[in-house]
């Protein structure tokens, strides 16, 4: 079953509850974190009075990246603070505050990056800094071109946003890194169980001990350069094929 309350068509504002109730039915494990994310920048610019293009921030191992965006330009930019290694959506990311630039021709504290953004159009910035885990950062973007910038009421609305959002992520984070860690711990057990599998079938027919046998892969799979799991695995293969061949 579908989690999504009915989208707005384009340009069409949503209200901010509605927004909030979708974002709390999102359903850990029914869709990848980039869609989750993806829909989050999509709700967000529906919602925010004003914004034109809204992008996610997520630092994570301290390289940041754009993991969501409703416009190119919102991620050329955010592209460009990253190259220079600050700017109003990295600085909100990794401080949690709420960075504005009400004006693009006069912001003296990113005067370079302001400066391209007004060549782009874009007239006011705010950017919101989102309570993640404490491993991953992040940040919500919004850009707009019109006159007027973004005044208190879309700064209170996308604030209040950002926390109901930075829950959604956060737990569609964790989860998404759980079910990799599952994955991998599944993988290693099933390369245990081949690697075991060979060392029986050595100790069988070659009469050594666990020790012994498990030495004996070690050894072929350096001689080879070749991963001992691949190696067990092609050896238990072959033993299988033979008796099926017998049969």
């Amino acid at each position: 079953m579908d989690d999504e309350i009915d989208a707005p068509g384009p340009g069409t504002p949503m209200q901010p509850q509605q927004a909030f109730a979708e974002l709390s039915r999102i359903v850990l494990g029914q869709r990848p974190l980039s869609q989750v994310l993806l829909r989050v920048a999509e709700l967000a610019v529906a919602t925010v009075p004003g914004a034109d293009e809204i992008s996610v921030t997520l630092v994570e191992k301290g390289a940041a990246h754009t993991a969501a965006f409703t416009g190119s330009l919102a991620a050329a930019l955010d592209e460009r603070q990253y190259a220079a290694g600050f700017g109003p959506c990295v600085d909100a990311a990794q401080s949690g505050h709420t960075i504005r630039i009400d004006d693009t021709a006069d912001a003296p504290a990113y005067r370079e990056f302001a400066a391209i953004a007004a060549r782009q159009g874009v007239r006011s910035i705010l950017s919101i800094g989102l309570p993640m885990p404490q491993q991953v950062l992040g940040a919500m973007n919004i850009y707009r071109f019109g006159a007027v910038p973004l005044d208190a009421g879309a700064e209170e609305v996308a604030s209040e946003f950002g926390r109901y959002a930075a829950v959604s992520l956060a737990n569609a984070s964790l989860f998404e890194h759980s079910t990799q860690l599952a994955a991998r711990m599944q993988h290693a057990m099933e390369s245990r169980a081949v690697i075991d599998q060979a060392k029986g079938m050595i100790m069988i027919t070659e009469g050594v001990t666990a020790d012994e046998a498990f030495q004996r892969l070690v050894s072929a799979s350096q001689a080879a350069n070749r991963k001992l799991r691949d190696l067990a695995a092609e050896m238990v293969r072959e033993v299988e094929s033979g008796r099926r061949a017998r049969r």
